[in-house]
């Protein structure tokens, strides 16, 4: 019988763009398609017969190395702290992909409900959320969006928004400002667990990115 391909999960967007010479250093190189804008497939070749990847969303990654449909995949360690998945694994971090968690309010309200004991937040991350505020004695009631979050003080739907911050611009933009910061962020390297246990290949894996991001800490 052969031995079945393994599946490399990746996430569309940004952390992809830094993650690929990372990869191509460790021997994980797509084919040629991969990098066609116009390209809508989800599963490509690699230049290992063994291996093919697949592109999804940044959630998505860690479901399916989660359950074992990918055995390997990157992602930001917001959605690894999110799900608490524990068949997941993340034995390296990759140092990239940084930005942060953060807590953000209209600039004209900034402070408005400190002492309030309940409050809305928009967010896609209600279990990070929830327990943030749990902390402070505060109960979150999380209103799921996948995007636009900044809009939704001005519209009503909620107080506050919870979302991931890189340079603060686009919050600005929509007259918000960060109150709180919850969590630093980086790209990791996760693995399916009972596949790191039988299957040589993704420990194999798991040495070849520790090696390489070893070699960018100490460049």
């Amino acid at each position: 019988m052969p031995t079945p391909p393994l599946i490399f999960a990746v996430p569309k967007g940004r952390i992809l763009d830094e993650a690929l010479p990372l990869m191509a250093r460790a021997g994980v190189v797509p084919e040629d398609g991969f990098h066609d804008k116009a390209n809508r497939s989800l599963a490509f070749a690699t230049t290992r017969a063994d291996m093919r990847l697949i592109r999804v969303r940044a959630f998505d990654v860690a479901t399916f190395v989660a359950h074992g449909a990918a055995q390997v995949g990157i992602v930001g360690s917001d959605v690894i702290e999110e799900f608490d998945y524990s068949d997941l694994y993340a034995p390296v971090d990759l140092d990239i992909g940084h930005c942060h968690l953060a807590v953000a309010e209209p600039a004209d309200r900034t402070g408005s409900e400190v002492r309030a004991s309940h409050l809305r937040v928009a967010t896609k991350y209600p279990n990070l959320t929830r327990r943030h505020f749990e902390r402070m004695g505060v109960q979150a009631e999380c209103v799921k969006l996948n995007g636009a979050m900044e809009i939704a003080p001005a519209l009503g739907l909620a107080g506050r928004i919870v979302d991931l911050v890189s340079s603060g611009q686009t919050l600005k933009d929509n007259g918000l400002v960060e109150t709180s910061r919850i969590l630093d962020i980086t790209a990791r390297l996760i693995v399916n667990r009972a596949a790191l246990k039988t299957d040589p290949r993704v420990a194999a894996l798991v040495d070849a990115f520790r090696a390489q991001a070893q070699r960018q800490e100490a460049a």
